[in-house]
Protein backbone atom coordinates (compact mmCIF):
# COMPACT_ATOMS: atom_id res chain seq x y z
CA UNK A 1 0.00 0.00 0.00
CA UNK A 2 1.06 3.60 -0.50
CA UNK A 3 1.29 5.87 2.32
CA UNK A 4 -1.96 6.95 3.61
CA UNK A 5 -2.68 10.42 5.34
CA UNK A 6 -5.55 11.08 7.23
CA UNK A 7 -6.25 14.43 8.83
CA UNK A 8 -3.99 15.74 11.15
CA UNK A 9 -0.41 15.41 11.13
CA UNK A 10 -0.76 11.52 10.81
CA UNK A 11 0.90 9.56 8.67
CA UNK A 12 0.47 5.72 7.98
CA UNK A 13 2.42 3.40 5.74
CA UNK A 14 3.52 -0.51 5.52
CA UNK A 15 5.24 -2.14 8.52
CA UNK A 16 8.81 -2.64 7.18
CA UNK A 17 9.06 -5.79 9.17
CA UNK A 18 5.40 -7.41 9.09
CA UNK A 19 4.41 -9.97 11.72
CA UNK A 20 0.90 -10.21 10.21
CA UNK A 21 -0.29 -10.85 6.66
CA UNK A 22 -0.89 -7.40 7.18
CA UNK A 23 0.71 -4.63 9.16
CA UNK A 24 0.86 -0.87 8.92
CA UNK A 25 1.84 1.39 11.48
CA UNK A 26 0.85 5.05 11.73
CA UNK A 27 3.00 8.13 12.95
CA UNK A 28 0.58 10.04 15.57
CA UNK A 29 3.05 13.39 15.39
CA UNK A 30 5.44 14.88 13.68
CA UNK A 31 7.16 15.59 17.46
CA UNK A 32 9.48 12.39 18.26
CA UNK A 33 8.86 12.80 22.10
CA UNK A 34 5.30 14.11 23.03
CA UNK A 35 4.76 15.66 26.76
CA UNK A 36 1.05 14.58 26.35
CA UNK A 37 -1.37 13.45 24.18
CA UNK A 38 -4.58 15.09 22.65
CA UNK A 39 -8.07 13.82 21.74
CA UNK A 40 -7.65 15.21 18.20
CA UNK A 41 -4.29 13.07 17.99
CA UNK A 42 -5.33 10.41 19.15
CA UNK A 43 -8.50 10.27 16.78
CA UNK A 44 -6.78 10.71 13.88
CA UNK A 45 -4.27 8.12 14.56
CA UNK A 46 -7.47 5.31 15.36
CA UNK A 47 -9.25 6.30 11.82
CA UNK A 48 -6.17 6.26 10.08
CA UNK A 49 -5.39 2.77 11.26
CA UNK A 50 -8.86 1.70 10.09
CA UNK A 51 -8.52 2.86 6.78
CA UNK A 52 -5.50 1.34 6.65
CA UNK A 53 -6.61 -1.95 8.27
CA UNK A 54 -10.00 -1.71 6.08
CA UNK A 55 -7.73 -2.84 3.08
CA UNK A 56 -7.11 -6.33 3.94
CA UNK A 57 -10.12 -9.10 4.81
CA UNK A 58 -8.88 -10.39 8.32
CA UNK A 59 -9.18 -10.31 11.94
CA UNK A 60 -7.98 -6.80 12.75
CA UNK A 61 -6.86 -5.33 15.17
CA UNK A 62 -5.13 -2.11 16.40
CA UNK A 63 -2.32 -2.05 18.80
CA UNK A 64 -0.17 0.64 20.71
CA UNK A 65 3.47 0.50 22.03
CA UNK A 66 4.54 3.42 23.89
CA UNK A 67 8.26 3.55 25.11
CA UNK A 68 11.17 1.03 24.72
CA UNK A 69 10.52 -0.14 28.14
CA UNK A 70 6.43 -1.49 26.43
CA UNK A 71 8.77 -2.82 23.61
CA UNK A 72 8.43 0.43 21.04
CA UNK A 73 11.49 0.03 18.71
CA UNK A 74 11.25 3.68 18.47
CA UNK A 75 10.56 6.59 20.63
CA UNK A 76 8.24 8.31 18.09
CA UNK A 77 4.67 7.44 19.27
CA UNK A 78 2.83 5.33 16.69
CA UNK A 79 -0.05 2.30 16.75
CA UNK A 80 0.32 -0.59 14.79
CA UNK A 81 -2.36 -2.26 12.97
CA UNK A 82 -2.36 -5.78 11.69
CA UNK A 83 -4.62 -8.01 10.39
CA UNK A 84 -4.58 -12.16 9.99
CA UNK A 85 -6.97 -14.79 8.18
CA UNK A 86 -7.07 -16.34 11.67
CA UNK A 87 -7.55 -14.50 14.81
CA UNK A 88 -4.42 -14.29 17.40
CA UNK A 89 -4.83 -16.72 20.32
CA UNK A 90 -6.74 -14.12 22.75
CA UNK A 91 -9.06 -12.73 19.95
CA UNK A 92 -10.09 -15.99 18.90
CA UNK A 93 -10.87 -17.10 22.43
CA UNK A 94 -13.09 -14.45 22.97
CA UNK A 95 -14.96 -14.68 19.90
CA UNK A 96 -15.03 -18.48 20.77
CA UNK A 97 -16.48 -17.91 24.42
CA UNK A 98 -18.91 -15.04 23.35
CA UNK A 99 -20.46 -17.39 20.74
CA UNK A 100 -20.62 -20.32 22.97
CA UNK A 101 -21.84 -18.17 25.97
CA UNK A 102 -24.76 -16.60 23.48
CA UNK A 103 -25.68 -20.50 22.69
CA UNK A 104 -25.50 -21.69 26.09
CA UNK A 105 -27.32 -18.92 28.01
CA UNK A 106 -29.64 -17.21 26.06
CA UNK A 107 -27.59 -13.69 26.77
CA UNK A 108 -24.02 -11.82 25.56
CA UNK A 109 -21.70 -12.37 27.71
CA UNK A 110 -20.53 -8.92 26.82
CA UNK A 111 -23.53 -7.51 28.49
CA UNK A 112 -23.42 -9.79 31.56
CA UNK A 113 -19.52 -8.74 32.03
CA UNK A 114 -20.98 -4.68 31.61
CA UNK A 115 -23.53 -5.35 34.28
CA UNK A 116 -21.11 -6.45 36.77
CA UNK A 117 -18.50 -4.34 36.09
CA UNK A 118 -20.02 -1.11 36.31
CA UNK A 119 -21.42 -2.41 39.90
CA UNK A 120 -18.17 -3.44 41.03
CA UNK A 121 -15.10 -1.57 43.11
CA UNK A 122 -12.69 -2.40 39.26
CA UNK A 123 -15.28 0.11 37.72
CA UNK A 124 -13.65 3.53 36.30
CA UNK A 125 -15.93 5.68 33.71
CA UNK A 126 -17.84 5.87 30.90
CA UNK A 127 -21.64 4.27 30.26
CA UNK A 128 -21.49 4.24 26.07
CA UNK A 129 -18.07 2.71 26.34
CA UNK A 130 -17.29 1.09 29.81
CA UNK A 131 -14.13 1.29 30.90
CA UNK A 132 -12.82 -1.22 34.41
CA UNK A 133 -9.77 -2.64 35.58
CA UNK A 134 -9.70 -5.79 34.22
CA UNK A 135 -10.78 -9.01 37.00
CA UNK A 136 -8.01 -11.16 35.82
CA UNK A 137 -5.26 -9.12 34.40
CA UNK A 138 -3.01 -9.57 31.98
CA UNK A 139 -0.69 -7.09 33.21
CA UNK A 140 0.05 -4.45 35.00
CA UNK A 141 -2.81 -2.17 35.84
CA UNK A 142 -4.68 -3.54 33.10
CA UNK A 143 -7.86 -1.46 32.28
CA UNK A 144 -10.43 -2.30 29.38
CA UNK A 145 -12.67 -0.66 27.44
CA UNK A 146 -16.08 -2.14 25.95
CA UNK A 147 -17.20 -1.05 22.77
CA UNK A 148 -20.39 -0.90 21.52
CA UNK A 149 -19.77 -2.17 17.89
CA UNK A 150 -17.50 -5.69 16.90
CA UNK A 151 -16.44 -4.62 13.51
CA UNK A 152 -13.55 -2.64 12.31
CA UNK A 153 -15.53 -0.85 9.94
CA UNK A 154 -17.83 0.55 12.89
CA UNK A 155 -15.80 2.24 14.69
CA UNK A 156 -15.23 5.79 13.30
CA UNK A 157 -18.40 6.45 14.77
CA UNK A 158 -17.15 6.23 18.37
CA UNK A 159 -13.46 6.65 17.40
CA UNK A 160 -13.81 10.65 19.18
CA UNK A 161 -15.18 8.99 22.26
CA UNK A 162 -12.51 5.77 22.23
CA UNK A 163 -9.60 8.47 22.18
CA UNK A 164 -11.21 10.32 25.02
CA UNK A 165 -11.13 7.14 26.75
CA UNK A 166 -7.73 6.23 26.21
CA UNK A 167 -6.02 9.78 27.23
CA UNK A 168 -7.68 9.29 30.62
CA UNK A 169 -6.21 5.84 31.07
CA UNK A 170 -2.23 7.20 29.77
CA UNK A 171 -3.55 10.46 32.08
CA UNK A 172 -4.40 8.39 35.02
CA UNK A 173 -1.48 6.28 34.62
CA UNK A 174 0.82 9.29 34.55
CA UNK A 175 -0.24 10.23 37.61
CA UNK A 176 0.33 7.00 39.49
CA UNK A 177 4.61 7.45 38.16
CA UNK A 178 3.45 5.25 34.93
CA UNK A 179 4.94 6.15 31.24
CA UNK A 180 5.42 3.05 29.08
CA UNK A 181 1.94 1.21 28.61
CA UNK A 182 0.76 -1.19 26.00
CA UNK A 183 -2.32 -1.13 24.08
CA UNK A 184 -4.46 -3.91 21.92
CA UNK A 185 -8.03 -3.07 20.32
CA UNK A 186 -9.44 -6.04 19.26
CA UNK A 187 -12.53 -6.56 16.41
CA UNK A 188 -14.49 -9.82 14.72
CA UNK A 189 -14.12 -9.83 11.24
CA UNK A 190 -17.49 -11.55 10.85
CA UNK A 191 -20.66 -9.60 11.87
CA UNK A 192 -22.26 -11.19 14.78
CA UNK A 193 -23.95 -9.90 18.09
CA UNK A 194 -22.06 -12.18 20.23
CA UNK A 195 -19.33 -10.37 20.46
CA UNK A 196 -17.91 -6.91 21.91
CA UNK A 197 -14.87 -5.21 20.09
CA UNK A 198 -12.95 -3.94 23.43
CA UNK A 199 -10.05 -1.85 24.24
CA UNK A 200 -6.86 -3.05 26.63
CA UNK A 201 -4.57 -1.31 28.23
CA UNK A 202 -1.38 -2.26 30.75
CA UNK A 203 1.21 0.30 32.16
CA UNK A 204 4.94 -1.34 32.17
CA UNK A 205 7.87 -0.27 33.89
CA UNK A 206 9.12 3.03 33.60
CA UNK A 207 12.43 3.72 30.45
CA UNK A 208 16.02 3.73 31.90
CA UNK A 209 19.27 2.48 30.15
CA UNK A 210 18.47 -0.92 31.17
CA UNK A 211 14.76 -1.24 30.11
CA UNK A 212 14.38 -1.96 26.05
CA UNK A 213 12.35 -5.13 26.42
CA UNK A 214 11.50 -7.78 23.80
CA UNK A 215 8.09 -8.24 25.43
CA UNK A 216 5.54 -6.13 23.46
CA UNK A 217 1.66 -5.82 22.62
CA UNK A 218 1.70 -9.34 20.73
CA UNK A 219 3.46 -10.73 23.78
CA UNK A 220 1.54 -9.21 27.01
CA UNK A 221 -2.24 -8.72 25.06
CA UNK A 222 -2.37 -11.06 22.14
CA UNK A 223 -0.72 -14.23 23.81
CA UNK A 224 1.39 -14.52 20.83
CA UNK A 225 5.14 -14.70 20.87
CA UNK A 226 7.19 -12.86 18.04
CA UNK A 227 10.50 -14.25 17.43
CA UNK A 228 13.32 -12.99 15.08
CA UNK A 229 15.32 -16.25 14.04
CA UNK A 230 13.62 -19.52 12.32
CA UNK A 231 14.08 -22.61 13.98
CA UNK A 232 15.30 -23.81 10.77
CA UNK A 233 17.77 -21.26 10.37
CA UNK A 234 18.89 -21.77 14.11
CA UNK A 235 19.70 -25.15 13.03
CA UNK A 236 21.72 -24.45 10.15
CA UNK A 237 23.57 -21.61 12.05
CA UNK A 238 24.26 -24.32 14.72
CA UNK A 239 25.58 -26.52 11.91
CA UNK A 240 27.63 -24.05 10.52
CA UNK A 241 29.32 -22.48 13.60
CA UNK A 242 30.29 -26.41 14.67
CA UNK A 243 32.32 -27.13 11.90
Amino acid sequence: MDPVYYGGKSVTFPNMFPFAAWHTVTVITKEHMVPSFNQQQITDALNAQVASLLLYDGYPSINWNYLPSAGASMIHPHMQGISDPRPSLVAERYLSVSKEYAQNEGRRYWDVVREQEISSDRYLFGDEILWSAHAVPMGEREVRGILPVCRLEELESYSELLADGILKIIQFYRKLGTYAFNMAIFFSRDKTKDFSAFCSLISRINPNPLSTSDSAFMERLHNEPIILTLPEDLGRCYRNEGR
